[in-house]
């Protein structure tokens, strides 16, 4: 349907939402209602959910633990409060967990003190936990001291002819990998894949690092040398042990064979491979956890004008973190307490309005997209609303942090409806559109035809997976940009032709 879509006036679609269309209301006044709705946006109100959510009480909010379940009570009776229906069945004003969806899972801890060193005749570095390197989140504890074989991008892909380890033998070795693809590489590559294929061919570990060359959205998102959190996302399989390393540490590495981590990504990204023995012996040491949890997703919804057949429109942000891991709190400010509490504060405004849309519209709060994006193939494995009736998708992520503007990211919409949202919301100026954001909640509804459009702040984002990303770092005016664009964007939605 949204290929005939049309970008009309806010006012129009407001006064066929506000009454029954056989008494219309006077488009000024529901004008007016609404712009009233955005005025009372609060940035200064959505900080607090801020500070709160990536505070003491939760932990870090790691899926599948006790902080996750007492993170999603506190959201569940913020729905609760607001008025939001509960789509889940038997739901009573009693019952919290009536508004939540529920999934077993695995959450996995790296213990306090692990320990990473380096080994190079004469010389010896203990590399330093948060600076120097990071264990892999869902690696299985690992006690092993190994040659470094560097192998590129770590691709092993010989049918389109680009193969890292050909002609190597990394058999009981580390394997040390740069993040990312060369260009003329087209084929999608994950951490997954690269994962996997260091597993396949017999490695012990790997390293992996960001290369000094970035690509343009590494630049634009503000991607840094410095190690970040991160799991494997593996296929069933006990994953391989491995750290994310900084990039200076992965150019020492290199360095002790007289090698140049920037000439060899140059030549990598001229479409020749180069693999070697670095001379580096690497020891990895420290213990894994693994425990079963319990997912938990929250749901609220809006129901439309005609409740029982109505289209429906998705609103979901990531509520998820890293807890606790190797000794740090990761607390996850603006990944993503900051656009859980935008889906709160749309929420509100919504519901204070006393305009009734003309689609549903479904609040979801995420758990498990650290994960590989558990909680959102939850969904869309077991929707709570036909997909068939689900017309688009927004996510907000990252929306507490950067330059003021609003990065937006459509797929399966006319850019033209992004940016008439905006006008609305007064944001004219403020918002950068894109296409297809590799990454997040939305993907998902994207792989089950479902239009997307992705909310983030754009600009540099340096505390992104790190234990600096805390409440204090978080701009309370790019919030309410964020709240405001996205309400007037999913009203603009939920009530277009």
């Amino acid at each position: 349907m949204w290929r005939f879509l049309k970008i009309v006036p806010l006012c129009w679609l407001i006064a066929g939402a506000a009454v029954p269309t056989t008494a219309p209301a006077d488009p000024a006044v529901e004008q007016n209602s609404f712009a009233k709705t955005l005025a009372g946006i609060s940035g200064s109100r959505m900080l607090e959910d801020v500070a709160r959510l990536s505070g003491p009480d939760f932990n870090g909010r790691q899926t599948g633990t006790s902080d996750d379940l007492r993170s999603a009570l506190l959201v569940a009776e913020r729905f609760r409060a607001l008025g939001l229906s509960a789509p889940l069945d038997k739901a009573s004003d009693s019952a919290l967990r009536s508004w939540m969806m529920r999934e077993p899972v695995t959450a996995g801890r790296i213990e306090a003190q692990p320990s990473l060193q380096l080994l190079a005749n004469p010389d010896s570095t203990t590399a330093r936990l948060g600076a120097d390197y990071l264990p892999v989140l869902d690696s299985p504890s690992v006690n092993v001291t190994a040659p470094i074989v560097f192998v590129g991008y770590g691709i092993a892909d010989p049918a389109r002819g680009f193969d890292d380890y050909a002609g190597l033998d990394v058999r009981n070795r580390v394997v040390l990998f740069l993040r990312g693809k060369p260009a003329q590489y087209a084929a999608p590559i994950t951490q997954a894949d690269k994962e996997r294929a260091a597993r396949e061919k017999g490695a012990a570990a790997f390293l992996t690092a960001t290369g000094p060359i970035l690509s343009a959205y590494e630049v634009r998102r503000g991607i840094s040398g410095a190690p970040s959190a991160l799991y494997n996302q593996p296929d069933g399989e006990r994953p391989l042990a491995g750290a994310w390393i900084s990039t200076e540490l992965a150019k020492k590495i290199l360095a002790a064979e007289e090698h140049s981590l920037l000439e060899v990504q140059e030549q990598l990204n001229r479409a020749a491979p180069r693999s070697f023995s670095t001379g580096v012996l690497a020891k990895l040491t420290w213990n894994s956890i693994q425990e079963p949890g319990t997912l938990h997703n929250v749901v609220g919804m809006i129901p439309g004008r005609d409740s029982g057949d109505a289209d429906i429109l998705v609103i979901g942000a990531h509520r998820d973190h890293f807890g606790r891991q190797a000794g740090l709190l990761f607390p996850g400010a603006d990944d993503n307490a900051s656009g859980t509490a935008v889906l709160l504060e749309v929420a509100r405004a919504l519901t204070a309005s006393g305009l009734t849309p003309k689609r549903t519209i479904l609040f979801i709060s995420f758990s498990g997209e650290e994960q590989g994006l558990l909680g959102s193939r939850l969904y869309l494995r077991h929707p709570l609303l036909p997909l068939a009736r689900t017309t688009a998708m927004i996510n907000v992520d990252h929306a507490g942090i950067g330059n003021g503007t609003l990065t937006v990211g459509v797929t399966g919409l006319p850019k033209e409806a992004a940016v008439e949202a905006a006008r609305h919301a007064g944001l004219a100026d403020g918002i950068e559109v894109f296409g297809f954001f590799p990454g997040g909640d939305h993907v998902p509804f994207k792989e089950a035809g479902i239009a997307t459009v992705t909310v983030v702040s754009a600009g540099i984002h340096p505390h992104f997976h790190q234990p600096t990303d805390t409440a204090d770092t978080i701009k309370p005016d790019i919030l309410e940009r964020a709240a405001r664009y996205t309400t007037a964007l999913i009203w603009q939605l939920a009530n277009a032709p």
